[in-house]
């Protein structure tokens, strides 16, 4: 994270510079065998040296980092090796955090730099190595000359080579970051709040956030950054803050940590006693690429608790809608399980929370790229909260392989699941507009739910390193509209995923405008969505129609449209391509292969660049 950020620069157009293979979603490791790796209760314990580490308990709000090497953790009466443990001493608070009532950490900043300080060593080796002799993952390994001689963008995470000055994922220079958090800090002090206790009148958007949120982090033993990272929060904070959204138009929700009764709702004990178990350990991983470390555990419960609370805000009119600026994620958390960066499942905690409030109907609308796998277990038999997804999937080859469109839901849940599977990568705006005019706002008008919570991933969004998809802040600013009619503008969005810093910042940014009252903005332009779109609209209805029979006449009208399309595209001999159309998705994920990820990222790609550059000097010779 660097110190010295830049302003923001307006979005930009550039196409995805990643491999279609390594348009990768989440990483998942697993042993040769294809096994997981052994766990305590779902968390795996990273080895490391035995370095005490101590940060000051100074910083009021955050998580008590205090680590002692004396005694093996205990974890469902098995002794956990402190050879492949970092525990923290945390005998001073019983649930790990040093509370301030409804105020935020102040202090974060400092903490985080403090602790990034302390928590070195390693490399990708000791990340991925369990001291097991039988699984030899040294393969991993790229060429010596390309592991020294490269950057990973600090705006999209992705690596390049020295000889590349911009980054050619989201074209920008090296070194570019984002500025502007400082200037929304400023303002968290005296920005006004709501709460079930106040008297304040009905307002219009409230936003939850709380910076303890940004401890959440992994520990830094490898040189490219994580995609789910604190700055996420940052670039969306000041790209609020520079639009003159906070907090002039905006109220704050008073933070709290959800309790362990309303976890108790979505979750089973063991999977909440898990996530707890980790503030005791320095760094800890539920799955290769789902972290956590000492602060984790607090920031989970504060996204959920600030989640519950905006949903029942909403629900009993004390504000009109709202914009949950959380994370960790949450929509891949299911009844059991963390996984793909998510800890607690803020949507399905939210629709609860909403439910006990008064609604008797919920609609979650969830457009990350990336099936929502936990919330569609959590509600799957539930026909009073209604789910859709709009996600790539590839035939089940994109993480995390579910959300078919034949997947309905099951006993009196059937029909109340709806998932929009995409074929493809590189899905933008028109397939997205077409498929919310066809599919989600008919079943969603019959259904009239009483609130709508949006899970609102910006990883489809252009630039994004792992969605490789084409969707703008105008894109995601229309489906926002489009959703305010479906429960009388009582409307939640809660933020999931999306790594591009630029992208998520003005795509939020855009739907905030919107929950503000500010008119879409609208392009001009073809509408016309893709061959590709119209087959996964029509594959969704077909089988849909069974269970929401407003559906029939628009299977219908889709039906000849798409004949007309076909027809069209034929007759010019131009059938519609995407920019960066998805290959047989994320290889790695099945095959657990981290040689192969450094090979398409680096060699693939690098080395043609300088293949081709090779072959231009050799003609410019020729030519003389």
């Amino acid at each position: 994270m660097a110190s010295d950020m830049k302003p923001l620069n307006s979005q930009k157009g550039e196409k995805c510079g990643v491999s279609d293979q390594a348009c990768h979603s989440k990483r998942k490791i697993s042993d040769n065998d294809g096994k997981p790796r052994a766990k305590a209760n779902g968390v795996s314990s990273i080895s490391r040296s035995h370095t005490d580490v101590k940060v000051s308990k100074e910083n009021s709000g955050a998580c008590n980092l205090n680590s002692d090497h004396a005694n093996p953790l205990s974890v469902d009466g098995t002794k956990v090796s402190t050879a492949r443990s970092e525990l923290i001493d945390s005998s001073d608070n019983d649930d790990g955090c040093l509370h301030v009532k409804n105020e935020s950490c102040m202090a974060c900043d400092d903490l985080l730099e403090d602790s990034n300080k302390e928590q070195h060593g390693g490399t990708l080796e000791d990340l991925f190595s369990f001291n097991d002799e039988e699984d030899d993952d040294s393969d991993w390994e790229p060429s010596a000359p390309l592991a020294l001689n490269r950057w990973f963008c600090l705006i999209c995470t992705v690596p390049n080579t020295d000889e590349f000055t911009h980054c050619q994922n989201c074209s920008e220079l090296r070194g570019s970051a984002v500025a502007g958090y400082d200037a929304f800090k400023t303002h968290l002090a005296h920005a006004a709040s709501v709460s079930a206790d106040t008297a304040l009148s009905s307002v219009s958007t409230a936003v939850g956030f709380d910076e303890r949120m940004l401890l959440h982090s992994e520990v830094e033993i490898k040189p490219n950054p994580h995609p789910e990272r604190p700055d996420r929060l940052r670039a969306i904070a000041a790209s609020l803050a520079a639009a003159g959204i906070f907090p002039s138009k905006c109220v704050m929700v008073p933070p709290r940590e959800i309790t362990k009764e309303e976890l108790l709702m979505v979750h089973t004990s063991d999977h909440i006693d898990s996530v707890e178990q980790t503030k005791n350990m320095l760094y800890s991983y539920f799955t290769s690429d789902t972290y956590a470390n000492g602060h984790s555990a607090c920031a989970a419960k504060l996204a959920a608790g600030l989640c519950a609370d905006l949903a029942s805000l909403i629900v009993s009119g004390r504000v009109r809608n709202g914009f949950a600026m959380v994370r960790p994620p949450g929509h891949h958390a299911g009844v059991k399980q963390a996984m793909g960066f998510c800890l607690h499942n803020n949507a399905a905690v939210a629709a609860l929370a909403a439910q006990r409030a008064g609604a008797k109907k919920v609609l979650i609308v969830d457009w990350d790229v990336h099936h929502g796998n936990g919330t569609q277990e959590i509600f799957d038999g539930n026909n009073s909260v209604l789910y859709i997804s709009l996600h790539r999937h590839e035939d089940g080859t994109f993480y995390p392989g579910t959300g078919a469109a034949h997947e309905v839901g099951v006993m009196d849940g059937q029909g109340f699941s709806v998932n929009i599977p995409w074929s493809c990568g590189g899905v933008g705006d028109n397939d997205y507009i077409f498929a919310f005019q066809h599919v989600v706002l008919p079943i969603a008008a019959e259904f009239s739910p009483d609130i709508t919570i949006i899970s609102a991933g910006f990883d489809a969004a252009r630039g994004d390193p792992l969605g490789c998809c084409d969707v703008t802040p105008v894109g995601y600013s229309r489906m926002t509209s489009m959703l305010t009619a479906c429960s009388q503008g009582k409307l939640l969005v809660i933020l999931e995923g999306g790594y591009n810093l630029r992208s998520i910042s003005s795509s939020a940014t855009e739907v905030v405008k919107v929950l503000l009252g500010d008119n879409p903005i609208y392009e001009t332009g073809a509408t016309e969505p893709s061959e590709e779109g119209i087959q996964t609209v029509l594959e969704v209805l077909d089988i849909q129609q069974q269970f929401w029979p407003v559906l029939v006449p628009t299977f219908a009208s889709v039906l000849a449209l798409q004949g007309s399309v076909f027809s069209k595209y034929t007759n010019e001999g131009n059938r519609m391509k995407r920019k960066h159309a998805g290959g047989p998705g994320p290889f790695w994920w099945k095959w657990g292969s981290k040689r192969l990820l450094y090979e398409v990222l680096f060699e693939g790609r690098c080395l043609k660049k300088i293949k081709d550059t090779g072959k231009e000097k050799l003609n410019d010779k020729s030519e003389l």
